[in-house]
């Protein structure tokens, strides 16, 4: 019996004490979905314009060596991830990682123009989600959907138009639906005149971009909000109380972002309050440090709250679990792969949690086995879980996966 197994032999009769099964526990940990950013690999560059700069209030810090330059390499890079990331898994593209040979223009985008993303998923197996791109565009400018230049409305309607026709075939090529999210930069540095009238073309521009009826059984939309950026310090047209309006009136999902908040807010405690409300949500799982700086996702109180809620009531068909992070001063493929990783583990946490008795210890006022039971939870070996569950997978445990990941640096990124 290897020690994976001698360990886990403890952790589940230790476990089994507090009514937690730890084999149920791993299955549900692995079956749920985490979709994961394809941004990281590359610093949110895209293949549009390889020398293009970020813009939309958007930064990556660092220049560490052997960033992903095309499309072969970020896919390569992705499939060093999977090879360490148990469970379910899909990958989050923006509409700026077309892969196509020829210049094409983001109102023209089309389903053939990421055909050979839709193939590379089938060959993993993994699920398709998208994002719509309108930042890093010489049409951006301070405005998108709200800008008081019709034309440049125009333009990105038909862009986000696009890209729902690119969700659509997405999951009708995987068989599952495609979570499409939207964002936009807009906003002022600093205070405007007129708050209202940007906020009005925004809804108008939504309600045109959802006239374009598609298959909800193949893509459903989100739409994510933000508290600032830089250059739009002062008002950003797509605030938290727009689209949870907006979203809340047309039933659409609102996308929760960890670091789109004030600093002392998150959004573990806004789950339960929207899903009163709304179908389904969508979360951008990152790690704000002072401000939305989307730091790689480690095992913060913060992070094991947001799984707390989606198992703990039960949520795991309504919110969908994507990350959003890039890191560019230590190994991309690293920083991929510990976020992920830590994603996984916190829900598996959660699934080791006693729910159902501490809701009855809760619900009869019994406090002091709920303080008791929960500190209690924090000494048991979930680790030796942990363990269990990727090799279960087939995945590695330890620090197996970074020496390998060491190995494919030096044989392959810092060659680049």
């Amino acid at each position: 019996m290897s020690n994976i197994e001698k360990s886990y032999e403890i952790a589940r009769d230790m476990f089994a004490a507090y009514g937690v099964d730890t084999d149920a526990a791993i299955e549900k940990a692995l079956n749920v979905p985490i979709s994961i950013h394809c941004w990281q690999g590359d610093d949110v560059g895209g293949f549009e314009n390889p020398d293009a700069q970020l813009t939309g209030g958007i930064q990556t810090t660092g220049n560490y060596p052997g960033k992903a330059r095309n499309a072969e390499e970020l896919r390569a890079d992705f499939s060093k991830v999977l090879s360490y990331f148990p469970g379910k898994t899909k990958i989050s593209l923006h509409a700026s990682y077309l892969d196509t040979d020829k210049k094409v223009e983001r109102d023209a985008i089309a389903p053939e123009h990421f055909a050979s993303w839709v193939d590379y998923a089938k060959s993993e197996g993994i699920g398709l989600d998208f994002n719509e791109t309108f930042f890093s565009h010489p049409k951006s400018g301070d405005f998108s959907l709200s800008s008081a230049d019709k034309g440049i409305r125009d333009f990105w309607i038909e862009h986000a138009k696009c890209c729902r026709k690119i969700a659509e075939y997405f999951g009708r090529e995987m068989g599952q639906t495609c979570y499409t999210n939207l964002w936009i930069h807009d906003g002022c540095k600093d205070n405007p005149v007129d708050r209202f009238a940007p906020r009005k073309r925004l809804e108008e521009s939504l309600d045109e971009i959802f006239s374009l009826q598609v298959d909800p059984a193949c893509t459903k939309d989100g739409l994510e909000s933000k508290l600032f950026g830089i250059g739009s310090e002062s008002y950003v047209v797509g605030s938290h109380e727009f689209y949870m309006g907006y979203c809340v009136k047309n039933q659409k999902l609102l996308t929760l972002d960890s670091g789109h908040f004030h600093p002392t807010e998150v959004i573990s405690n806004k789950i339960s309050s929207m899903l009163l409300f709304l179908p389904e949500l969508l979360l951008h799982v990152s790690r704000p440090v002072r401000w939305d700086s989307d730091h790689v996702v480690i095992m913060d109180d913060e992070l094991m709250a947001i799984m707390h809620e989606i198992v703990a009531n039960g949520f795991e068909e309504r919110v969908h679990i994507g990350l959003d992070y890039f890191d560019a001063s230590i190994n991309r493929i690293a920083a991929w792969t510990i976020g992920a990783r830590n994603a996984r583990k916190a829900l598996l946490r959660a699934y080791l949690e006693p729910i159902a008795d501490l809701k009855a210890y809760e619900l009869a006022g019994d406090n002091t086995s709920v303080l008791a039971v929960n500190e209690d939870l924090k000494t048991l070996p979930w680790g030796a879980v942990w363990n269990m569950l990727c090799a279960r997978d087939g995945k590695p445990t330890g620090r197996e996966w970074l020496e390998d990941c060491k190995r494919y640096e030096a044989d392959v990124t810092i060659k680049r």
